[in-house]
């Protein structure tokens, strides 16, 4: 027991010197898009407040071993435009606003070609866990400010649309549209949370749907929360679905 100790005491060492250059919050452009640090650390994964659905519960307490950069806002039209040479969305003429009707698969797709473009593997989707606990930023409730009309668009219904990135105030590391505009395709197979305390979950290994997070311009006040979560099959493509990427290091 007393080695095993030594062992995880030593990983927790290495991993705060790796990380010792880097702030919450930091930004940093790569590949011509903005990047937000991320740290590691711990919070509690899922709700049981009375907004909540069965599919956020049982609570989970959740390690994240390693820090990462995830994106500042999510993909815009015009990124996802000057990768993959075409603009799928339906509210498309607005180069700044994000890219939504992307399937996970199209998702997967712009991923590989980014990093043909860039060189190396560093792109992904962020796991559920990575994107909820970046989604809080330190916080425990299930919104990371008390005032949702300020940092989400929401509740537009069918005469809506999605508006630029960034335009809505930031949670507290500085990313913009976590909750609202669109929702936002998320690594893990969809399933059920495991209970008790885990290290960087990453889902099932294999499943039929995709899990999506964050709300959108559409959505009820109910679902623009941290926790809450939906799915759809790997190949669905919609006008409130986009995507934000993780870049490790």
């Amino acid at each position: 027991m007393t080695k095993i100790r030594l062992i995880v005491g030593l990983l927790a060492a290495l991993t705060a010197w790796a990380e010792s250059g880097q702030r919450a919050g930091e930004s940093r452009e790569f590949d011509g898009m903005e990047f937000v640090w991320v740290p590691s650390g711990e919070f509690p994964m899922g709700s049981a407040s009375p907004e909540a659905r069965d599919n956020e519960q049982p609570v989970t307490q959740v390690r994240i071993s390693r820090g990462y950069w995830l994106g500042k806002y999510e993909v815009t039209q015009g990124e996802w435009q000057a990768v993959m040479g075409s603009n799928p969305s339906r509210f498309s003429g607005c180069g700044n606003c994000p890219v939504e009707k992307v399937s996970w698969d199209d998702a997967q797709e712009f991923i590989r070609r980014l990093h043909q473009r860039a060189g190396g593997a560093r792109y992904r989707l962020p796991t559920e866990a990575e994107w909820e606990y970046a989604a809080r930023a330190g916080t425990s409730g299930d919104r990371y400010s008390g005032n949702l009309d300020a940092i989400a668009r929401y509740g537009e219904g069918l005469d809506g649309s999605t508006h630029p990135v960034g335009r809505k105030e930031p949670n507290a590391w500085g990313l913009h549209d976590m909750l609202g505009n669109v929702y936002e395709w998320v690594q893990d197979w969809y399933g059920g949370y495991p209970g008790g305390t885990v290290t960087d979950p990453q889902g099932p290994d294999s499943g039929s749907s995709r899990v999506f997070r964050g709300g959108s311009w559409f959505s009820p006040a109910r679902n623009c929360r941290a926790s809450y979560r939906y799915d759809f099959s790997p190949g669905a493509r919609n006008f409130i679905l986009g995507v934000r990427l993780l870049r490790t290091e």
